[in-house]
Order: C-alpha cells, then sequence, then structure tokens
C-alpha cells in the first residue's frame, strides 16, 4: 500500500472531506489551464483524478 493512502487512513472525516475538497478544487484549476493550453504536464489530471478516488474510497471505509 502506498504512502499516500496511509495518511488518508490516519486524518479524521473532516480532514478528509477538506482534502477532497482541495483536490476538486486543484483538478478544476488542471482542466482550466489544459483548456487554455496552459498546461505542462497532462498528467497531473490524471493523477489527481486517482487521488480523489482514493479520497472517497477511504472516507467511505471510515462510513461502513
Amino acid at each position: 500500500m502506498n504512502k499516500y493512502v496511509e495518511d488518508l487512513k490516519a486524518k479524521s472525516a473532516a480532514e478528509l472531506n477538506n482534502e477532497l475538497v482541495a483536490a476538486k478544487k486543484e483538478l478544476f484549476n488542471l482542466r482550466f489551464q489544459n483548456a487554455t493550453n496552459q498546461l505542462d504536464n497532462t498528467a497531473r489530471i490524471k493523477e489527481v483524478r486517482k487521488n480523489i478516488a482514493r479520497i472517497q474510497t477511504v472516507i467511505a471505509q471510515k462510513n461502513a
């Protein structure tokens, strides 16, 4: 298991929600930069999307 997921599991529900909001804002900004041809690292979009999924998975596990 990677370090990022372990860090997520150590956080509280409120911290996870804050992390999720921040990741979604970052994704929005990356998509905006991509649309205006200002984005250099397009792989970052995929990475952020996966991080959002990881955060949502940890939230679901805590709620179960």
